[in-house]
């Protein structure tokens, strides 16, 4: 059975536009994606051409289309600047779950704004999608992004060991899940100063 489109959302925090990737983001998305430093714990190596950037713009219009989730672009609202992207994939209405992802351009860490952007992200999957669970991934050595990911309710589950080759380089990854009775819509993150 092929399922409806889901639209892509536009949501908004504190002082992020949460949106759907238009073509003009192909620059900033290469970028983010071809730095060796932001990709060191990603499960595949940095891209080496801009086209990578186009054709992940057309899947995540796919997966739209698919209805199987929503990736959108992370803008500031103070200045428009591309903070990065997340997204909610995987989604099955069946077993009511999906998949949370995200990255941010190395400029932008360290100031909340994963945590933010995670947050709405996950508001709306709960409200829209009707989830009872959300999982997330992290590299074992991606220790900032595990504390994002328990920063907005969610719990270690357990490691997938040898999990990805990415160059040669063997690692592990921590599972995460978030399931709906635990989830804390109200305890929204404030912003690191």
């Amino acid at each position: 059975m092929r399922r409806m489109t889901l639209a892509t959302p536009v949501l908004h925090t504190a002082r992020l536009r949460l949106r759907p990737f238009t073509d003009a983001d192909a620059d900033a998305l290469y970028a983010l994606h071809s730095s060796t430093h932001v990709m060191r714990y990603w499960d595949s190596p940095p891209w080496t051409e801009r086209a990578r950037a186009e054709r992940f713009i057309m899947m995540c219009r796919k997966i739209a289309a698919e209805g199987t989730g929503a990736r959108v672009a992370f803008e500031r609202v103070s200045d428009g600047a591309f903070v990065g992207w997340g997204g909610v994939t995987g989604w099955n209405p069946d077993f009511r779950s999906a998949s949370l992802g995200y990255c941010l351009d190395e400029a932008m860490w360290g100031h909340g704004f994963a945590t933010e952007a995670a947050h709405a992200l996950l508001r709306w999957a709960f409200d829209t999608l009707d989830l009872n669970r959300v999982q997330a991934e992290t590299d074992t050595r991606n220790v900032a992004s595990a504390r994002v990911l328990e920063k907005i309710g969610f719990v270690r589950e357990g490691t997938l060991r040898e999990d990805c080759i990415v160059n040669g380089e063997v690692s592990d990854s921590w599972v995460f899940g978030l399931i709906r009775r635990e989830w804390q819509p109200s305890a929204v993150p404030l912003p690191a100063r």
